[in-house]
């Protein structure tokens, strides 16, 4: 749980970027360099943290905190174009690959919510306003 002043959040996203065209690009090298890059992308967005992330040799998972002043579009649309630039002038090779195309990742991304589970929360709701000097306390 993240606490700010006026709320409190456990949000995290499972995402998936592809690379444009399925190419197998995400080498060593690459995937060190993304690894270290991203990192410093996400200072313009404060709360924003990649917990996690793991490479396949065409797309990319990440395990990511979004607090709720971001949209998760937004901070995908921003890291994958910024990322996609840093890596275009590290990498001139990349050029060959996408030819004359400013582009690295493909248009879409995967994402999914991660957190508690359905009956742990189910739970939580239905018990709300109960008191009952025995009863076990719900925590989320």
């Amino acid at each position: 749980m993240i606490k700010t002043a006026h709320s409190m959040y456990m949000l995290q996203y499972h995402v998936v970027w592809v690379c444009k065209y399925r190419r197998k690009i995400l080498k060593p090298g690459v995937c060190s360099y993304i690894s270290k890059t991203l990192p410093g992308l996400l200072r313009g967005m404060p709360g924003v943290t990649i917990e996690t992330i793991g490479f396949d040799k065409d797309h990319l998972h990440m395990l990511i905190t979004i607090p709720p002043k971001y949209s998760v579009s937004s901070v995908m649309g921003r890291l994958k174009s910024q990322l996609a630039s840093k890596m275009r002038k590290f990498f001139p090779w990349l050029e060959k690959v996408y030819w004359e195309e400013n582009i690295v990742w493909s248009p879409g991304y995967f994402v999914s919510s991660v957190g508690l589970d359905e009956e742990t929360i189910r739970h939580y709701v239905e018990h709300q306003g109960q008191q009952d000097e025995g009863q076990v306390r719900h925590t989320l």
